[in-house]
């Protein structure tokens, strides 16, 4: 039996390709109304993180942050509470890797294997089976995980000792941030200079100047459809665990910290729950 706790727009899709793919699951969830058509398809629901411990042997988790990830795991009715010896945690979610190996730590003492295992990748990725995973931990647990990666992505990079997953996923979401808000920098810049944004838009997207993540948000951009698939609150809070995280190792990042400070003020605005390109919505305003 397989876990998976956190069934938001990621972990809802990811859940759903393993049930699909022949796992049998067993979900939690803060509400019961959010996995339904999962419980549908034959996954059971459990009443704590703690009871998902007590059926599974491979656990997932894909939480929003640090705290809600040491709520579960360590919080009363605990997913530590439940889990058996030997048996493996693994966390989907984008943390930062000091606290990566703060669980790490914890989930030893508890004689719990742990992988940390996020994802590059979106909500259609998500739904497709076409993420990537940025995975640190031990090789032998790797490898066991592989094949359930495997129904939920289309790569799984193995970066060294646990942390590096999570280090390099907070590496992949800076240089995605920094890469919307310059193609969002861009076309509201050519509309207050008088060019046409779709124009501009298929001439940039035309050109080895920009790339496929920004190519993915043209219609999103042009058409001002934010419905979120990473919500735009979400990058606010890797862009400030990137920026902990480079305070810690002493790295500077003059490029990160504007980009930073531009979504809390999206955020402030009213943009966290649309997609993280709204950011065009911010810059483009009159």
């Amino acid at each position: 039996m397989i876990g998976f706790i956190g069934l938001g727009i990621m972990g809802e899709n990811m859940a759903a390709n393993l049930l699909e793919k022949g796992e049998q699951l067993v979900v939690y969830n803060r509400t019961k109304a959010k996995p339904q058509h999962l419980l549908d398809n034959g996954a059971v629901w459990a009443d704590s993180p703690q009871k998902v411990g007590e059926q599974a042997d491979i656990v997932f988790t894909m939480l929003t942050d640090p705290s809600a990830v040491k709520a579960v795991v360590l919080g009363e009715e605990g997913l530590f509470s439940g889990m058996k010896e030997d048996s493996l945690w693994v966390d989907v979610s984008t943390v930062k890797p000091a606290f990566t190996k703060e669980m790490a730590a914890a989930a030893k003492k508890h004689q719990i294997r742990f992988v940390d295992a996020p994802v590059s990748g979106s909500k259609a990725p998500a739904q497709q089976g076409k993420l990537h995973f940025l995975v640190g931990g031990d090789a032998q647990d790797v490898i066991q995980i592989t094949p359930l990666l495997e129904k939920m992505g289309q790569s799984i990079q193995h970066m060294g000792e646990n942390g590096n997953g999570s280090a390099t996923k907070l590496a992949v979401n800076m240089l995605l941030v920094q890469s919307l808000t310059g193609l969002s920098e861009a076309i509201s810049f050519g509309e207050a200079v008088g060019l046409h944004a779709e124009h501009l838009m298929d001439v940039l997207l035309d050109l080895p100047v920009t790339s496929d993540i920004q190519a993915g948000k043209r219609d999103t951009i042009l058409q001002q459809n934010f419905d979120p698939q990473f919500p735009l609150e979400h990058a606010y809070k890797d862009l400030q665990q990137i920026s902990e995280t480079a305070y810690e190792a002493g790295a500077p990042l003059p490029m990160t910290n504007s980009v930073k400070e531009l979504y809390a003020l999206a955020k402030k605005n009213g943009y966290g729950k649309k997609d993280v390109a709204a950011v065009y919505a911010l810059l483009a305003r009159d």
